[in-house]
């Protein structure tokens, strides 16, 4: 073996090397040669990972493009609802100043009255300083103190010219004022004397005003806060006890990062802040009330929230003027009960600039979730007013409280019951089973309707207008559904129809609203909550139920309704109408304020003849499905005529039972009447269709909706 040479930095040793033909190294080491154990180095130059910056990543025309365009008309006029309440805002804030100020005259005259002689005196006082040279004096003292004697005489040769001068205007325009003071009254009008009496004690009273006195009161005191400043906003993070932000700020004192300049947004200031890596919103959000410390603001005026849609880190930060919860509440649009569209978005509530936030109730299941006490029924009733705006509506309403919170919305109400007695959950039971029914049968009306009719095969505005389809808006509203949801007995079933109506439901017109006190997978079925696009969650306790009814996930995102106080009634986090959730304040609207609006309903209800099932005084039909008195009193009704119409058989039966059917015999017109009595035999399968009969007033022949005395008698034979 050759020994190698050794050089300045060693000795190099000669190393087997893998050839492209024999692709594996020699383990084994050459006969004669010498194993000598070494680390081979590599010396080829790092890698650079991260690129020299020689300039901008991007062009000037991409920067820009990237750039978000700030509003060219202000929030406030974007829209012609928005402008007509910001001119209505001004509008009312000076007419409240004039009246204001204009009450007060009289007061305000007594006071300059009284401060005149005191303005009459400091006038005299100014007067006399005037023509005195008052003004002079300090200097003219200066030179007599350094025996600066030039400068003195120039200053009081000055002095006595001015006093000469000054004296003699004096004596001018008092004579010339004397003069006016005795010949003015023979010549001018007394009013005009008056006038400038009134004039010039107003001047002199306003002389003798005090700067701390004014004479007039504010008429509006406004409310005084703290601007929202980078500085405030880091200040107040820094507070909140969260590591990441803490260690951040410590390294780096720009380690809060504003994306977009903090300005006013309506009655507050909105701030959107990058938060430190690792940080995310909802960290902050679970500390508000430390926030709202660190801000020195109520609790009620300070909201952040999350833009998961951004990153986790992006939290929105509004800081409101006023306490949202305490906050003056634009009138409801709907409180005078003017009828509506279900099928177009509608006022709910309004977010913490005071604006308006509209839901659609059609095509949607909805869930309510809150602890005791926080308006969960309130905001139920509120969303049951809004349908029964709606003409067209069928409500099923179910208190399963059983205080009579719902109680104003009977009179309207297809469906009723307050409690959750047996006999009440046998009544909810039986009336889901035949809603069941009238969705399938919507199900095939649908599927059969032509293309051009229905394009994107569910219930429209439009349809629902059709009576011949039947496919009006039903919404059914249940307070306190864990009731329904956990009976031993009936349970199941409930929660078997319900899924089935989230899921089917809306597309057929039909939405189903669901309030618990005790959101959990015992209280909302997992189904059913999994299909409800609607959610509104007040204040709950925990991660669980604000999840269960704000959906998966929703906690960890920053969208935490755990972070209301209990002052913060009525107001939730609402998601599903929108891109993004959103807190919103839900109507107040007390029991007597409730029976106006549904009184009004009633009205237009009964003028149309739309008034149906409990609201028209029967309710026979699903009190118990195997009765068959109805089907009874039809036949006798019909008597011996093979058929008859819908509306003459009503008024017989009205004769024939008068506490039962008299309501159906005062609706205002035929069709009305046809339309009761469909829906009283619709449970029985028994469908109302178009007769031959003769007008027994005019003897002319028609065709109208009726019965044929077969269906009846078949059905009583099919019962029995």
């Amino acid at each position: 073996m050759t020994t190698p040479e050794p050089t300045a930095d060693g000795v190099v040793l000669p190393f087997a090397r893998t050839t492209s033909a024999s692709p594996e190294p020699t383990t084994e080491p050459a006969p004669g040669s010498e194993v000598v154990e070494a680390e081979a180095v590599d010396d080829s130059p790092p890698m650079l990972v991260d690129k020299v910056d020689d300039g901008p990543a991007t062009s000037w025309i991409e920067r820009i493009r990237g750039a978000e365009r700030l509003p060219i008309i202000p929030s406030y006029l974007r829209t012609l609802a928005e402008a007509k309440a910001t001119a209505k805002w001004t509008a009312k804030h000076y007419a409240h100043s004039a009246g204001y100020h204009a009450f007060r005259s009289p007061l305000y005259a007594l006071k300059l009255a009284v401060r005149s002689p005191a303005g009459a005196l400091l006038l005299a006082v100014a007067t006399g300083r005037w023509v005195s040279d008052a003004e002079g004096r300090s200097i003219r003292r200066q030179m007599s103190e350094k025996g600066n004697a030039e400068h003195y005489l120039k200053l009081s040769q000055q002095r006595d010219a001015r006093v000469r001068m000054r004296t003699l205007l004096l004596l001018l325009g008092a004579s010339v004022g004397t003069v006016l003071l005795f010949i003015l009254p023979t010549v001018t009008p007394e009013w005009v004397i008056w006038a400038c009496g009134c004039i010039a004690m107003g001047i002199l009273g306003k002389l003798g005003t005090p700067v701390d006195r004014p004479v007039a009161s504010r008429a509006v005191t406004a409310a005084h806060v703290q601007k929202l400043t980078s500085d405030v906003v880091e200040r107040a993070l820094s507070v909140l006890g969260i590591a990441g932000i803490n260690q951040a700020m410590a390294k780096n004192s720009r380690a809060i990062g504003f994306t977009a300049p903090i300005s006013r947004d309506g009655p507050g200031w909105r701030a959107e802040v990058d938060l430190p890596p690792g940080v995310t919103a909802g960290d902050v959000i679970e500390r508000r009330d430390r926030l709202a410390s660190g801000l020195g603001r109520p609790l009620g005026c300070v909201w952040p929230e999350g833009n998961a849609a951004v990153h986790p880190g992006r939290l929105v930060l509004w800081v409101g003027d006023q306490d949202m919860s305490k906050a003056k509440q634009p009138a409801w649009p709907l409180r005078r009960g003017e009828p509506i569209d279900l099928f177009k978005p509608q006022p709910f509530g309004t977010d913490q600039r005071g604006r308006w936030v509209d839901i659609t109730l059609m095509f949607i299941a909805g869930i309510i979730g809150a602890v005791p006490r926080m308006g969960k029924t309130f905001t139920l009733r509120e969303l049951l007013l809004i349908a029964c705006l709606d003409p067209r509506s069928e409500l099923h309403v179910y208190d399963l409280k059983g205080t009579g919170d719902l109680s104003p919305l009977a009179p309207v109400s297809h469906r009723y019951r307050a409690g959750d007695d047996p006999e009440d959950i046998e009544y909810a039971l039986t009336s889901l089973r035949a809603l069941r029914e009238e969705m399938r049968r919507r199900t095939k009306v649908i599927r059969e309707l032509p293309k051009d009719l229905c394009p994107e095969s569910k219930v429209t505005s439009e349809l629902a207008s059709k009576k011949s389809l039947r496919l009006h808006p039903i919404v059914v509203g249940a307070d306190e559904c864990q009731v329904w949801f956990e009976h031993p007995d009936y349970g199941a079933e409930i929660e078997e129809i319900c899924t089935d109506l989230v899921k089917r439901g809306p597309a057929t017109g039909i939405a189903l609203l669901l309030a618990t006190q005790r959101p959990d997978s015992k209280s909302i079925p997992t189904q059913i909550s999994d299909n409800a696009v609607l959610r509104f969650c007040l204040k709950v306790a925990g991660q669980v139920p604000n999840d269960m009814v704000l959906g998966t996930s929703s906690y960890k995102n920053g969208v935490r309704a755990t972070a209301f106080s209990f002052s913060d009634k009525g107001i939730g986090i609402l998601k599903g109408d929108g891109d993004e959730p959103r807190t919103v304040r839900g109507v107040y609207i007390d029991a007597p304020a409730a029976e106006k609006i549904v009184t009004r309903a009633r009205a237009i209800r009964v003028a149309a003849g739309l008034l149906t099932g409990y609201a028209a005084g029967l309710d026979v039909e699903v009190e118990d499905r195997g009765d068959t008195t109805l089907l009874h009193d039809v036949l006798a009704a019909i008597g011996d005529a093979d058929k008859a119409w819908s509306e003459s058989i009503v008024d017989r039966l009205a004769e024939l039972r008068p506490s039962t059917y008299g309501a159906w015999a005062e609706l205002a017109t035929g069709s009305a009447k046809a339309t009761q009595l469909a829906g009283a035999l619709k449970p029985y399968g028994i469908a109302t269709k178009q007769v031959w009969g003769t007008d027994p007033t005019t003897g002319k022949g028609a065709n109208r909706m009726g019965i044929n005395r077969e269906w009846i008698a078949d059905a009583i034979t099919k019962s029995s």
